[in-house]
Parts: C-alpha cells; structure tokens; sequence
C-alpha cells in the first residue's frame, strides 16, 4: 500500500491551476472553450458598457490565429496596488478572482463577476499582450503562458502590428494568441459562432456598437451592430420570417429592489415558442428563477382574461403554460447586483427573490396593457384555446399510442431491425432513405450495435403543423418510437436508446430536403439530441472508380479529380460510376463507404446558435414565402454543387 502524506499534497500557484485543468474554468478545450475566452473579455467591455462608460466595442480575427478586443471604457488601472505591489493591470491579468467588480463602487451589476475572467484567457495563451489608453497615454504589459514578461511600462503605437481603433481615445486592448498545447483540436476562430453571439449582446446594450472585423480574408469581413430598440428589436429580429398576431411587441420594464427588467414579448401564429433570458447580459439557457416568474404570471394573467371573455363559454378548462407560449416570442433580460449562477457555464438564475419581483412586474404591467388593448388580448386568447384542444387532442394519441404499445410487448415499430447491444452509449440508429437502402443498410449493418429504420413517403414539414399531427404522423411516428424517448414537452434525454443518430439519404437534392425535414423535427421536439450533439449526418460516396480490378470511392468531384490525378491514370482507362443514391450500393459497398466506423465519414450536427438556427428553420420550412424568396436570391449563387 503507497503513503499518502503531506509530500502527496500539492499546491498550484498563480495561473498554474487553470492550465493543468483548463476544462474546469473554460468547460472544454474545443471550439467552444476557445470561443469562451473570446466573450471573457468581450463580458469585461460589456460592463463598462452597462455602466455607462463605453459606447462601442471591436472583436478583430487577425491573420495566425490571433485575437484582438477593444473598447472605448475606462481602461483597467494601471496604479500600484498597494497591498500586491504590483501594478492593478498585472494584478487583473495574471491573479484569479481579482478585478474591480467586487467593489459595488465601481461596477453595479456586472455578467463577469461570476466568470473566470481575463487572467484565464492569459493563462491558455502562448501570449498576451495589454495596452491600456489613459490621458493620452499609452501603457501596456505582455505575458507568456500568464506570466509576465515585462512590468507595466509606456509605450507608443509605432511600434503596433496593429491599427487600433475605439480604444485609441481612451480604453483597453487586449491581444493574444491561443495556446495550441490546450486547444489541440483547433485555434481557428469561427467567425458566424462569434459575429451570432455579438449581435444578441447588441440586442441587449441599446445603443452600443460591437463591430466583428475578419481579416484572415483577403478582403475582410466586417459585422457592424447597433440596436435603439433593445429587448424589442431582438423580438423582430426572431419574428421577421414569420407572421404576427398583433404589429408591436408587447414591452415591459421596471425596478424593484436594485433589480432592473425588460421584456418584450410577441405571438405569431406558429406553433412554436421560443423564449431567451438574460441575466446581466448572460444567456441563462436552463432558465431559472426570472424565467419561472415570467411564465407562471403569463399563465395567471391569460386565465384570468379568458374567465372574462366570451370564449369561456365555448372552453371551460383553464389554460395550462403550454398553451399561452405556443407561438410567443419572448426575451427576457434582467440586471442583477449579486446574481446567483448554478454551475461555472452561468446556465441557470438561482435568486429565490428574483421570481416574486418578476411576476409581480409582469402581471401588473400586461394586466395594464391588455385593459388598454382589448384587441391583442383577443388575438392572444384565441390563439391560446386552439393550442389548449391540440394540446388535449395531443394527449389522447399519446395515450393511444401507449394503449397500443402496451399490447406490442416490444413497443417498436416493424420497420426498425433493432440491434443487441443495450447500452444507449455504444448504439447507432441509423435513419434511411427509402427501402432499397434500408435493406441493403440491414444486411451490410454490424447487427451487434447498429440498428436501421427505413424511411418511406413523404416527410411532415413539422414547421407547419400542431403537435398532435406529429405525434400521429405515420412517418414520425417510427423515429419517436425508435428514439424511445417522447417528443415535444415530455420529450427526456435520458431515455434515448441511441447515442448515435445517424441520417443516412441520398446525395442529392431529394435526400438533402429529407435532411432538412428531420433536422426541423429534431429542432422542434427533440431540441436536447441536438444539442448534445447525438445527430450525425452520413456521407455516402457520389463515385465509384474501378480500375485494374481495383475501387475507390470518391466523396465528391474534387476529390474524384485528386485520386484520378494522384493515381496518374487516364480516365477513360477507369470505369467511373456516378451514384444516384444508395440503393445502388450492395450491402458490402454501403459498409464499407458510409458505416463502418473505422472508414466511414460522419457529420456530427452542432447547435453552437439557437436563435440563429431557429430564426434559418422559419425562414425556410415556415409559412413565409417572402423571406425565403429573399434568402434563396442572396445565396443561390454561393450553391457549387446543386444536383438537378
């Protein structure tokens, strides 16, 4: 038995901890870790901007992989701190847990104080570089791995790589590089991922610009935001592909006990709610408590109005918080001087006094609004009691369902040629165009963890329909069944039966459209699938070449062209075959080009933007023909490779 003693205790210094366990401060060393040092110092100029003190902010993607922030704010001290002994810069930047927002003085609220703040941006860095503008002058210190290469000193800019831009009148720049011994997967920043996540903070900052500028590019590529409107905007924005019940959102705002809300608010007459709150700026994607105070007032105050409408002749149950957000548009957004964030990642509001003051907001301000609007209160109504009887109506063929698998021992459809491995974690589903493929999927198929489902018909465009349709459609029906976890509000993660989802359609236009009729559905009643990144998109090869008794696969016409160049052969000594779909393939054929795990390619499907991906599947699969016109005009010219 080995000793366990003091010896075996040890003791990280300064930024050491945060390098030997970046996940626990970052959440993960991938694209999203690397993206979370970007919004670390992005939420510091935001809290400037909160306070008053900076109107506009620059995100610059520089050429290697750099990354530049600016912002026109107070800039960080420079001065020594007395108790340190070192200069407040070098104490911000390479100390966890120091920086002004402790101090209620400086910073009211704040969405960095709960963060891990620059010091772990420098510490997952190869360099940093600071420079800090004050009274017209320039003072900067740079850092290796965290660690301070030079004391804060004055400088000039003729000696930057760099043109700066909002800080050169007064603010703060911070520079670095990302270390490639953290993030091994990629130090390549993506450009929407951040320009999506820039613009909802424009939303949320009335009147400050943040400008995304890409110059990796020969000609650079620049994002400009800024929003009058705030929360309001933010509502149109989501609401522009689809059709409204009433003209304006619904806005309401007020203080109570140092706690500052606006929320707008608008139905259309989809079928799908779509609700984002904020605290101090941070996305809280759980919810929490402001979230739950919201929705129990917006229930309480429909139900109230509905007693006192002639509507409650003709529906006498009550409506539950289901029906009042089937199509509601809402974003939530509250300052809160100490919030309380459940977990690192700030995903959930814990206050328990937030709820009371948010409902008591809510029910007095749109009990006003509706008093003085009868006409919208009409609308909200009867768009409530139709979502009320689909919702009764989805229950009955839930039940039914349930009635009818209970009399099948198994519970699944006759379609799914299931596989033997029970663990979820180590099965793949893979979801197939058209029987040919399905039958040549089942015999190809390692049986031990592989399971098929063959599709047939034609899909449901979910975007265009209520619940109770889906659950009942003779094609969804299999995939929820086979997924073995629910759909829609009863739809539960932990139930899945697969962690793999794999679809699996032909390489052209048709199987693209089915692509996209199953990606609408999983978005809509399946949202967890996706984003916990169990949805896969298989890619079949478009060719065969045969030569000398020899095959290749291509995956397109590239690389069709690289294996006929490489190779050195002519092509009309290589047979080539243009797959038309993949029941031309044999089972042999299909194993070894799109399911074999040691050969195949898969696309694993990430949700790195609700709002952005759900503001595209409007758009596109929506009622709305105008905005998809227009979409399809902008982009049909980016298209290089349509199959007609």
């Amino acid at each position: 038995m080995s000793e366990y003693s003091a010896e075996n205790i040890q003791v990280l210094k300064g930024l050491e901890a945060v390098r030997q366990r970046p996940g626990m401060y970052i959440g993960t060393t991938g694209i999203d870790g690397l993206h979370h040092l970007v919004f670390e110092v992005v939420d510091n100029s935001i809290d400037e901007a909160m306070q008053g003190h900076c109107d506009s902010i620059l995100v610059v993607l520089e050429k290697n992989d750099i990354v530049r922030v600016e912002d026109n704010g107070r800039g960080i001290p420079i001065d020594m701190h007395a108790g340190e002994n070192v200069s407040a810069l070098e104490l911000v930047m390479t100390r966890l847990h120091a920086g002004g927002k402790f101090d209620k003085k400086s910073y009211k609220v704040s969405g960095g104080l709960h963060g891990v703040g620059v010091s772990v941006v420098n510490a997952l860095s190869a360099w940093c570089e600071a420079f800090i503008y004050k009274d017209d002058k320039i003072y900067t210190q740079r850092y290796k791995i965290g660690i301070p290469e030079t004391p804060t000193h004055e400088c000039s800019e003729s000696s930057f790589t760099w043109m700066p831009g909002p800080a050169a009148k007064g603010g703060t720049v911070i520079r670095w590089k990302a270390d490639v011994s953290i993030f091994k997967e990629t130090t390549a920043h993506n450009f929407d991922a951040l320009s999506n996540r820039l613009r909802e903070l424009a939303f949320l900052n009335k009147g400050l610009t943040i400008t995304i500028r890409d110059e990796r590019l020969s000609a650079p590529k620049v994002h400009e935001f800024k929003f009058d409107g705030g929360v309001n905007s933010f509502v149109r924005y989501l609401n522009e592909s689809k059709s409204v019940l009433y003209k304006e959102p619904i806005f309401l705002t007020g203080t109570r006990d140092d706690i500052e809300a606006e929320i707008a608010i608008q139905h259309n007459d989809g079928f799908n709610e779509i609700m984002y709150s904020f605290v101090n700026d941070i996305n809280t994607h759980e919810g929490g408590t402001h979230l739950m105070g919201f929705k129990s007032a917006l229930t309480h105050i429909l139900n109230e109005f509905l007693k006192k409408s002639k509507l409650a002749k003709k529906f006498e149950e009550s409506f539950s918080g289901e029906d009042v957000r089937e199509g509601l548009t809402a974003v939530l957004s509250i300052k809160v001087p100490n919030p309380q964030f459940e977990g690192q990642t700030k995903g959930k509001l814990g206050n328990s006094e937030v709820r009371g003051i948010i409902e008591a907001l809510v029910n007095e301000q749109l009990e006003l609004f509706f008093d003085q609007h009868p006409e919208v209160i009409a609308a909200i109504l009867e768009k409530s009691v139709l979502a009320a009887k689909a919702r009764i109506a989805a229950r009955q063929a839930r039940d039914a369902t349930r009635r009818k698998n209970a009399m099948d021992s198994a519970g699944l459809p006759g379609k799914l040629a299931d596989c033997s491995e029970k663990d979820p974690a180590l099965c793949e589903l893979f979801i197939v165009e058209g029987d040919s493929a399905g039958g040549s999927a089942k015999m190809g198929r390692d049986r031990r963890y592989q399971a098929i489902l063959s599709l047939w018909g034609k899909m449901l465009n979910v975007e265009k329909t209520h619940i109770e349709k889906v659950i009942t459609n003779e094609k969804l029906q299999p995939i929820i069944a086979s997924i073995g976890a629910g759909a829609g509000a009863e739809f539960n993660i932990e139930k899945i039966r697969y962690h793999k989802i794999v679809i699996m359609a032909d390489a052209d236009v048709d199987g693209s459209h089915i692509r996209t009729l199953l990606l609408t559905f999983f978005f809509r009643y399946m949202t967890p699938i996706l984003e916990h990144g169990h949805v896969y998109l298989a890619m079949p090869p478009l060719y065969k070449l045969s030569y000398e008794k020899k095959n290749f696969y291509a995956y397109d016409d590239a690389e069709k062209d690289r294996v006929l160049a490489e190779s050195g052969r002519e092509p009309d000594k290589v047979a080539i075959q243009r797959y038309k779909g993949l029941g031309e393939m044999n089972p042999d054929q299909l194993w070894e080009t799109t399911m074999d795990p040691d050969r195949r390619n898969m696309v694993q499907i990430h949700m790195e933007d609700a709002i952005e991906a759900d503001r595209i599947f409007s758009m596109l699969m929506g009622e709305n023909v105008g905005p998809r016109r227009e979409f399809i005009e902008e982009n049909a010219l980016l298209v290089s490779n349509l199959d007609i």
